[in-house]
């Protein structure tokens, strides 16, 4: 089976008709590979890494089958890109991922404070509140 295919059974659906998207849903598509995808991100719900970090993540946000699917199509391209390039896989961390994380949230609220006409200014610890 090629590759893409394998892809394509974990991506999410693009059903498009006048404008308005009918579906969004990953296809139902019988791949003994995108299966095997499927398992190995299963596995992550415990890992310390930065994969198991992002499972952990989807499934707070979306529930744990969702959650194994976008962790598995995360798998498939790594998997593609490193079966392309014939690099080597290394692993961030956890640390570097949820610092990672934590920059692009902050980074978010920035962008929405900005637009409302507001400043964030972070709490340095010789300033504290008392209520």
């Amino acid at each position: 089976m090629i590759l893409a295919e394998i892809l394509v059974s974990l991506c999410p659906g693009s059903r498009v008709t006048g404008g308005k998207v009918k579906s969004s849903q990953t296809r139902s598509v019988v791949s003994r590979a995108a299966n095997a995808f499927r398992m190995a991100a299963q596995t992550l719900c415990r890992s310390n890494s930065a994969l198991g970090a992002y499972y952990r993540r989807m499934q707070a946000k979306m529930g744990a089958p969702k959650a194994i699917t976008a962790a598995a199509h995360k798998l498939a391209r790594i998997f593609y890109r490193l079966w392309t390039s014939g690099d080597t896989f290394i692993d961030p961390g956890i640390d570097a991922y949820e610092q990672q994380y934590r920059e692009r949230v902050v980074n978010n609220l920035k962008k929405k404070a900005l637009a409302f006409g507001l400043e964030l200014i972070p709490i340095s610890d010789s300033t504290q509140c008392v209520s």
